[in-house]
């Protein structure tokens, strides 16, 4: 069976996993960073038309009319496509529905398998253009932003990121996690989630537009910017493929220098293209992933310049030595040997950060409970302040050879093995291929179970497997650091 089934399955199993944890049945989506930084939709949003001429929506790939977003779906209704949906196709790519697009499962050059390790010793190339990139500006951005987040985003120097999520009001709940960097004072660029488009939107409109009541129709202004490709070159030899293609004109060497870019930092740079001319546009080059590799994320526009993204998607494949396309199965299997979680499986708007064990997002200080503003305040402060009053934790499983426990798996205490008790379940889980095929898992169990060594078991094909809590990740992420 292959690890992307848990993709296909993500529907009905999320639902399974809130059931079995006694959770409210949460929405279902799909990206997250881990410590260092970092989808199903039922109601399109309204956007009220005080608000509408401070949004702009920049469409190349727009949603069908009425169309329903789905994280992964088997349907008959018309899936978007990403701006690199014909060069998919033309390299082989198995296509599958994902978050609403057809997007590229792997491709026929490579297994899974050889996929993942490629990415490990070389460096893969993933279209990640279904995701949604926004812009926020304007004298109320930070203020807005440091409302629906828990980070301390004035601490941001200009050109950095970090992992962050939507909260939900009251709960305290994730609506979505995402990546968001300071392009300047009050400039903010910030990538969501495509599984989660319809719940993020009206949940930015009501915020927005309320904001905009109290402060003026001026104080914020929001871009979708679907005009806007977004490719993620991923592995260690990422900077060595695009090193030789920036272009050096009008720059200085420290710019143009990519040894100088670190993780959780970004540029606008020209690349240069076989003519020796310079891409149309500068791309927004930010050094992070969604592996645990050294790798960079790349912003392409297409205003008045629609090959742009397939342009420098070849310039990056040039040397197939090096890089190569790499699909959903293999970014899969990467993002959880490096403990990423995946929103709609790991996460979702029944967890707060605390209890998905990203409490580190909370920036420190944020956490005075007299001052601190941002949705779900109180809820969290107090699970940060008292981490036992936390139902349930999010935990990394070794689980023992045989059959891999797949999202949905339910996870017992078998201190008395004749009569095991349910006190967890799985939310994803696959065979690792860095680790030669070893079972990992990610899964949510009740407090007190949530200690590293501790001895639990999976159900697994209504077998009992044993299980052992570990940290994670499992392979240690090599993000490139000042030394």
């Amino acid at each position: 069976m292959s690890s992307i089934r848990l993709v296909a399955r993500g529907v009905d199993l999320a639902a399974a996993r809130a059931a079995a944890l006694n959770l409210p049945r949460a929405s279902i989506g799909s990206t997250v960073l881990r410590r260092e930084l970092s989808s199903a939709a039922t109601v399109r949003p309204t956007v009220s038309r005080s608000l509408r001429t401070n949004i702009t929506v920049a469409a190349t790939a727009p949603l069908a009319a009425n169309q329903t977003v789905r994280y992964a779906s088997s349907s008959n209704e018309p899936l978007s496509k990403t701006q690199l949906y014909d060069l998919h196709v033309e390299r082989g790519a198995k296509m599958v529905p994902f978050a609403g697009f057809d997007m590229p499962l792997q491709y026929t050059d490579l297994s899974h398998v050889e996929s993942h390790m490629w990415t490990r010793e070389k460096a893969s190339l993933f279209d990640v253009s279904h995701m949604v990139q926004h812009h926020l500006s304007g004298p109320g951005a930070l203020d807005l932003l440091k409302k629906v987040t828990p980070s301390s985003l004035d601490k941001l120097a200009p050109n950095t990121s970090t992992l962050s999520c939507l909260l939900e009001e009251g709960t305290g709940g994730m609506i979505d996690d995402c990546v968001i960097t300071r392009r300047s004072e009050d400039s903010f660029y910030f990538v969501t989630n495509a599984g989660r488009r319809t719940e993020d939107l009206a949940f930015l409109t009501a915020e927005i537009e309320a904001y905009r009541s109290q402060h003026g129709a001026d104080s914020l202004k929001w871009e979708v910017l679907a005009d806007r490709a977004l490719v993620a070159l991923q592995g260690p030899l990422a900077a060595s493929v695009l090193q030789p293609l920036i272009n050096t004109a009008n720059h200085t060497p420290s710019e143009t220098d990519l040894s100088t870019l670190y993780f959780g930092n970004c540029r606008e740079l020209h690349l240069t293209l076989p003519d020796g001319s310079a891409t149309a546009h500068p791309l927004l080059i930010s050094r992070t992933g969604y592996t645990g590799e050294d790798g960079f994320e790349i912003s392409i526009p297409t205003s008045g310049a629609p090959n742009l993204p397939r342009q420098v998607t070849e310039l990056l494949l040039a040397d197939s030595s090096k890089s190569r396309l790499a699909g959903l199965a293999a970014r899969d299997s990467l993002r959880l040997e490096a403990g990423m979680c995946l929103y709609g499986h790991d996460i979702s708007t029944a967890q707060t950060p605390p209890a998905a064990a990203l409490g580190w997002v909370v920036g420190r200080d944020r956490r005075d409970p007299a001052t601190a503003t941002f949705n779900g305040a109180s809820v969290i402060l107090s699970q940060l302040a008292s981490p036992k009053t936390i139902p349930q934790r999010r935990v990394g499983l070794n689980v023992e050879k045989g059959p891999p426990a797949r999202e949905g798996a339910v996870v017992v205490d078998i201190a008395d093995p004749a009569n095991p008790v349910e006190v967890g379940v799985v939310t994803s889980g696959l065979p690792s291929p860095s680790l030669g095929g070893a079972n990992i898992a990610m899964a949510y169990v009740n407090q007190g179970f949530h200690k590293k060594g501790t001895e639990l078991a999976v159900k697994v094909r209504n077998k009992v497997r044993k299980a052992t809590v570990v940290g994670m990740p499992w392979i240690e992420s090599k993000f490139h650091r000042p030394s």
